[in-house]
């Protein structure tokens, strides 16, 4: 599986996270808000988001660091001093002085660590940008859950409703049976402890809906201000479309070749290996062109037309021949670095593999309860039918009838659950693939 649509949408991301600051990034929310609509105001709000986005602006300021030993370093000093005459050596006493000078210095040979240190910068930056993608897969998956649950809990909320409308008119039926001498007052009182305790369920499915509304605010980066009371009107629902039918083995490969995780360290393996060859350059010898020019005083009445001024040219070197094992210890260390980040890979690698066949266990299961749930709704409408239709002919108990409401409530929340599983069950194996959500769906 490519990821060259994921590749172009993270570059654009990047680009418009350094081009503006972090904390300038809101932008309306839209109103109705859809599913399509949650995610791209999550790409643009999200915390978890931008504070990566800072990380790479972060990275870039790492690389031009250490550019800085490529390029030549212009310094400049000036001095000047007063002392005694009695001190003075000169005739007359010359008490003052002053010197002004601007040198060059350009690394011509560092044993090749500076070469190795900018390599690592940018291997380290690009690992950045890999970090960033899976921010990205992590927090559009948290959005979409969080906005599947704000539709379950919307449609609990009906479920429960039509109940609470059921159980009413069952009461109404009792209470006229009764007063028609058809039946006792022990019916009745059953038909009002049936709708009391229909109402609870119904209380805490209106407060789940609110609690889920303030999750997904938090989800996709919605900060409010004093004046912002109004709750995010949140459009879709939770249909289930055709199965997918990618295999395990399949995900397997594409997981193993497109989740950010496993490529970033990857590129941080690289960038360890770079920094092995920034510490030994530390055994070598270092070569620097350096280019002086002086102004100094020429004469004791120390005026600026009195100067000596001239030019200084040369190639300097150092070695340390001993460094106490300093060197020696910089390098096991970026050695150590390095195996631990061989080890990385292996054990991502293998996390990955567990994630991706428990995403895929979990979305077989989700398609099973769809199925299995597909009919069961239609079969209780009809014995919650039959059953009224009896307890009005005198063949069936009241009982009979709130047995086949409580069984109708429960099919039809099984089947909002089974629908909701399916759905974050199918974002969360492709995220576990690696695959970028293209917004596409409800």
């Amino acid at each position: 599986m490519k990821l060259g649509l994921f590749t172009r949408a993270a570059t654009l991301l990047l680009i418009a996270g350094i081009a503006s600051a972090a904390p300038s990034a809101r932008t309306a929310v839209p109103d109705p808000l859809d599913l399509k609509s949650a995610l791209q105001f999550a790409l643009d709000n999200n915390f978890a988001i931008r504070q990566v986005r800072e990380r790479i602006r972060q990275q870039d300021g790492v690389i031009i660091e250490v550019r800085a030993q490529e390029i030549p370093r212009v310094s400049s000093s000036a001095g000047y001093t007063r002392n005694d005459e009695s001190i003075s050596n000169s005739v007359p006493p010359d008490t003052k002085g002053w010197n002004i000078s601007v040198q060059v210095l350009q690394t011509v040979y560092a044993g090749g660590g500076v070469v190795a240190s900018v390599n690592g910068a940018k291997l380290t930056k690009e690992a950045a940008v890999l970090e960033m993608q899976s921010v990205i897969n992590d927090e559009l998956l948290l959005v979409r859950s969080s906005f599947y649950t704000v539709l379950l809990n919307r449609q609990q909320i009906v479920v429960q409703e039509e109940n609470v409308k059921l159980l009413e008119e069952q009461l109404k039926t009792a209470r006229n049976r009764f007063e028609a001498g058809a039946s006792s007052s022990f019916d009745v009182l059953r038909a009002e402890v049936a709708l009391a305790n229909g109402r609870p369920p119904l209380i805490q499915a209106r407060n789940a809906y609110r609690i889920s509304l303030e999750v997904l605010r938090q989800a996709i980066g919605l900060s409010l201000t004093g004046s912002d009371t109004k709750p995010l009107e949140v459009v879709g629902n939770l249909d289930v479309g055709q199965r997918d039918d990618l295999q395990l083995i399949d995900a397997i490969a594409s997981a193993r070749a497109n989740r950010p995780e496993l490529q970033r360290i990857s590129k941080l393996t690289d960038a360890s290996e770079q920094r092995v060859k920034a510490a030994r350059a530390g055994y070598l010898p270092k070569v620097q062109l350096v280019g002086r020019y002086d102004w100094v005083k020429g004469s004791p009445t120390a005026a600026w037309n009195d100067r000596r001024d001239g030019w200084t040219a040369g190639v300097q070197g150092t070695w340390d021949i001993f460094d106490g094992r300093g060197t020696a210890g910089r390098v096991a260390q970026a050695r150590s670095l390095l195996l631990q980040s061989k080890l990385s890979i292996e054990e991502i690698t293998l996390a990955i593999d567990v994630e991706v066949r428990r995403a895929y266990s979990s979305m077989q299961e989700a398609w099973e309860l769809v199925e299995s749930t597909g009919k069961v709704v239609a079969q209780a409408e009809e014995a919650l039918r039959l059953a009224n239709v009896r307890y009005s002919a005198g063949t069936a108990t009241q009982l009979d009838v709130l047995t086949s409401q409580v069984s109708l409530t429960q099919a039809r929340l099984n089947q909002l659950t089974s629908f909701y599983g399916y759905n974050v069950s199918l974002a969360t194996l492709q995220k576990a693939i690696g695959k970028a959500d293209t917004f596409a769906g409800n």
